[in-house]
């Protein structure tokens, strides 16, 4: 926990503790006193009658830290996370010093900030199909490696991996008793494998951090009705759609890696024509004729400053046609947006036919979720 020096002087009856800032002032034996009776009264007392008895007063969010070593409060994030309560109106701070935590975390608390010592160091894994978990479990409660309930929560400087598909390079086939015809299931490592899945959380800030999964939805922040999202200097991996939010989500600076799959980005904005994602200053790149995108349900891209590699397949974000219609039509947009080699005329300036035209500058997290949420501040 981090604190200020105080200093306590005792005179006339009174306590007088003077911060760096602030001035608090108390009789012990009845209500508060104001603070300038008690400077003026200490200043006034002889100095033989000032005691001045130095204390550590607590400021900023409380702080938890958790080192796998045995060297902080606790050795596991999940250890950490349940020692606190449920809600609280000010952060609390769980500060994760470097090392490999093998564990899945459940983050059902609120105003929490989980901040890694070191974001190449400060690793968090486990290895989970999600073909696997659904054989046993009605839902995807479970199926991350980071599963996130609560709200207002910021992850900062960490390492989050789902390892299934690195660590099984080939099919395997399990038991299953979700599978009524044959009770089971042929697991493949480029199935659908979670390092991030969230439910009801909204106002969710990532920054500094990596997200790796060999399969799908690596990063799945899902709340389509309600989820605001903010990603910030992030390095995403995966198969396909491992960048997949649902809802209102802004990524800046960020950079996306495909090692498989038909695309890298996906959204999901069938509630609220207003839902929409948005890269900005992003940069992608991956294995030979990796592409950019792809779209199941309503959804609306806007594509702002990035950068795209050369290897990169002459395929614009496209639909996959499936039973759902589309009603709010065709909504990608482009601005800036140029790849190394040759240029490919699909993601040319399109920015004036977007809602509203905006102009590429005012597109940013304040644009996005309106007076929903500030995460800059």
């Amino acid at each position: 926990m981090r604190h200020l020096v105080a200093v306590i002087f005792v005179s006339l009856g009174l306590v007088c503790l003077a911060t760096g800032a602030h001035v608090y002032a108390r009789n012990p034996s009845s209500a508060h006193v104001p603070a300038a009776m008690v400077v003026q009264a200490a200043m006034l007392a002889p100095a033989s009658t000032l005691a001045p008895v130095f204390v550590l007063a607590p400021a900023g969010p409380s702080r938890i830290v958790v080192d796998a070593g045995g060297k902080g409060d606790f050795r596991t994030i999940q250890d950490a996370l349940n020692s606190l309560s449920d809600q609280s109106p000010t952060p609390r701070l769980i500060y994760v010093r470097k090392g490999v935590y093998n564990e899945k975390i459940f983050l059902e608390k609120s105003n929490i900030i989980l901040q890694g010592e070191d974001r190449e160091h400060t690793i968090l894994t486990f290895s989970l199909a999600r073909d696997a978990w659904r054989c046993d479990h009605p839902d995807d409660w479970g199926v991350a490696t980071l599963n996130l309930r609560g709200s207002d929560i910021t992850l900062e400087n960490l390492t989050i991996v789902n390892s299934y598909g690195f660590d099984n390079t080939s099919d395997k086939t399990i038991s299953c008793a979700a599978d009524s015809a044959t009770h089971e299931k042929k697991i493949s490592p480029f199935g659908h494998q979670m390092a991030l899945r969230s439910f009801q959380t909204t106002r969710l800030k990532v920054l500094h951090c990596t997200l790796r999964a060999f399969g799908g939805d690596t990063v799945s922040p899902w709340n389509v009705a309600a989820g605001l999202f903010y990603f910030k200097d992030c390095r995403m991996e995966g198969g396909v759609d491992f960048y997949c939010p649902r809802g209102w989500a802004y990524a800046e600076g960020c950079t996306f890696v495909a090692l498989n799959g038909p695309a890298c980005i996906w959204h999901d904005g069938s509630v609220d024509p207003d839902s929409k994602t948005v890269l900005k200053d992003c940069s992608f790149s991956g294995y030979n004729g990796f592409k950019l995108g792809r779209y199941h349900r309503e959804a609306q891209f806007y594509l702002i400053h990035c950068s795209f590699a050369d290897n990169m397949a002459d395929q614009d974000i496209y639909l996959v046609p499936t039973a759902t219609p589309i009603h709010w039509g065709r909504r990608i947009y482009y601005y800036d947006c140029h790849k190394k080699g040759k240029e490919y005329k699909w993601y040319a300036n399109n920015l004036d036919q977007a809602p509203g035209a905006p102009a590429p500058e005012k597109i940013d997290p304040a644009w996005v979720f309106k007076e929903k949420w500030n995460p800059l501040k």
